[in-house]
């Protein structure tokens, strides 16, 4: 009967002497504050870069035109229907599209400092699609807008961006809404 009753007082205190362990926190090591200091004397300061002098480098800095990507008809096809110019977006911001006059099909995608060198990919939904596979940019246009994203990032750099034709677009849109996808469905039963 002791030996049940001293097995069952084991049991039950495991799990508590668990959770005593792993909410005490752990000491830190002792650092030695010789060694830090003379690596802090030893390493020359880092220079900053001003945000103007990158954006200079940035704009003489030519774009890489080595690209692996063999562009199909379909993607030509696509490419000729990329609005090309300045496109207004929220919150003050723009993106300027441009046409590579050297290589047909692809484009220059910049705004705010960044620049993507991008290609048509064709798209199941009819959307117009660039992108940059080395910088993971994705630059998506639909008749009435526009959006530019950072696809590693999951972020998106521009929205609601929209170049005069786009703005025509959305206006038609307005005044004559497309058809519903259910309008007409339930018609045909009587």
């Amino acid at each position: 009967m002791k030996k049940i009753a001293l097995i069952a007082a084991v049991a039950l205190a495991l799990p508590f002497g668990a959770l005593a362990q792993s909410s005490t926190p752990a000491k830190p090591a002792a650092a030695k504050p010789a060694a830090k200091s003379t690596e802090a004397k030893k390493a020359p300061p880092k220079r900053q870069v001003t945000r103007k002098a990158a954006k200079a480098v940035e704009e003489v800095t030519p774009i890489s035109d080595d690209t692996n990507v063999v562009l199909t008809e379909s993607d030509l096809e696509v490419a000729k229907r990329v609005s090309t110019g300045k496109a207004q977006c929220e919150l003050g911001a723009d993106v300027t599209v441009t046409e590579d006059e050297k290589k047909p099909g692809f484009f220059t995608v910049t705004t705010k400092g960044l620049r993507y060198r991008m290609h048509p990919v064709e798209s199941r939904t009819g959307a117009i699609r660039l992108e940059d596979p080395r910088a993971g940019a994705m630059w998506l246009q639909l008749g009435n807008k526009s959006m530019l994203m950072n696809q590693k990032a999951g972020l998106r750099i521009a929205d609601e961006c929209q170049t005069p034709a786009q703005v025509a677009f959305a206006e038609e849109m307005k005044k004559n809404p497309p058809k519903s996808l259910f309008e007409g469905a339930d018609g045909d039963k009587k």
